[in-house]
């Protein structure tokens, strides 16, 4: 018991060093919370790719347009199930800053495919039944207080011109790592425009979504579909559900490796910030150390009241700084866009992982001043002169 004491009464010695101390580590410990929290979030499109979904696009790049016609061909190979197609619409809704998907589909097919696009029986024989209707996530309609019968009008940009859809039905994505800000409409509505108004365009698709009936025959049937395809005007790479998200975000992956390794370096910093503030109260301690030796106090005891110092600090600075993390991580939520992040939650491993930096710092940060302390002899520690 007086050890403890000894230690907690030694952590409040410098007062104002400590306070600083503990809100260095609160804030290292925020920022390695928050950069692991876009990390992992980042992560949560990848994971939530379904494994019966494979999908085809062009050889060169997702950004070239295939053949409408390819899409009875691709579902007559065996294995697949059923066959959709999207189309990256893009255009300006309102205000360009505000960014959510905006794709042209086939109705019918695409709310087969992915069946966590949840809408009212009524609501999907609206969408289907309308040429210029579309559908809109629930987060969408939040933000610009639409409501079912509204009018969207969007100003293209890869497709020019004023384009009109009636909003039939509000979707809610079954799962959290669903984006929940997307918008869809008939790819038949905009092929026909195309067709007079840029022929060279019309019966072109994006890309092509097909359910299959066994995981385990994906790569089976990517091979079936681009051997297909092999040697044409439209040649294609068809692959599982996750490659095709993680080509998708390949982009911005470089940014992503930076933050995660950003949020161990973060780590170093704890530490010599805690271990800067050891190696000063131990310096400063030096004749008390010795004092307490001539007095009987053991290595063991020497070790518990510097190692305990250090690990009270540390866990004092952790603790605040994780108990300040999770309203953090709850405003980031409601600030950040859905569209960019569908779940943006602190995760358990980033907790985890926390504590664990937080109890090797504390440990780490003692080793160099009870090595200094138990190895200064007696007589020199009472001669030091801070």
């Amino acid at each position: 018991m007086k050890v403890l004491k000894l230690i907690f009464k030694n952590s409040l010695r410098h007062k104002l060093r400590t306070t600083l101390t503990i809100l260095g580590i609160a804030i290292a410990v925020i920022a390695f919370g928050i950069l692991r929290t876009v990390v992992t979030s980042w992560d949560v499109g990848v994971d939530a790719a379904s494994p019966n979904r494979i999908i085809t696009r062009q050889a060169v790049s997702f950004i070239f347009p295939l053949p409408y016609a390819y899409k009875d061909r691709i579902a007559s190979i065996p294995g697949v199930t059923q066959v959709t197609y999207a189309n990256w619409f893009s255009g300006v809704y309102k205000d360009k800053n505000q960014f959510f998907a905006r794709m042209a589909a086939d109705p019918e097919t695409l709310l087969k495919v992915y069946d966590e696009i949840l809408l009212t029986d009524e609501e999907k024989k609206n969408f289907i039944a309308e040429r210029n209707s579309c559908i809109v996530g629930i987060e969408t309609a939040k933000t610009y207080n639409l409501k079912i019968g509204d009018v969207m009008t969007l100003d293209g940009d890869i497709y020019p011109g004023r384009w009109d859809f009636v909003i039939r039905g509000i979707y809610r994505p079954k799962f959290k790592t669903i984006d929940p800000t997307a918008m869809y409409f008939h790819w038949a509505y905009v092929d026909e425009r195309m067709k007079e108004e840029s022929p060279a365009r019309a019966g072109l698709v994006g890309w092509y979504i097909m359910k299959i009936d066994d995981p385990a025959k994906s790569a089976s049937i990517s091979a079936q579909i681009d051997n297909m395809f092999k040697n044409s005007a439209y040649e294609t790479k068809t692959e599982s559900e996750r490659a095709f998200t993680e080509n998708f975000l390949s982009s911005t992956s470089a940014i992503i490796s930076a933050m995660n390794a950003m949020s161990f370096v973060i780590v170093g910093i704890i530490m010599l910030v805690l271990g800067n503030t050891m190696i000063m109260s131990a310096r400063e301690r030096t004749r008390e150390y010795a004092i307490f030796k001539t007095l009987g106090f053991s290595t063991w005891h020497l070790i518990g009241l510097i190692g305990g110092e250090s690990m009270l600090i540390a866990l004092l600075g952790g603790g605040f700084g994780l108990l300040l993390t999770f309203p953090l991580i709850v405003g980031f939520e409601q600030a950040i866009p859905k569209s960019v992040f569908p779940m943006f939650e602190l995760e358990t491993i980033t907790v985890v992982l926390s504590v664990i930096a937080v109890l090797l710092i504390g440990f780490a940060a003692a080793i160099f001043p009870t090595q200094r302390a138990i190895r200064t002899k007696i007589v020199d520690g009472i001669r030091f002169i801070g």
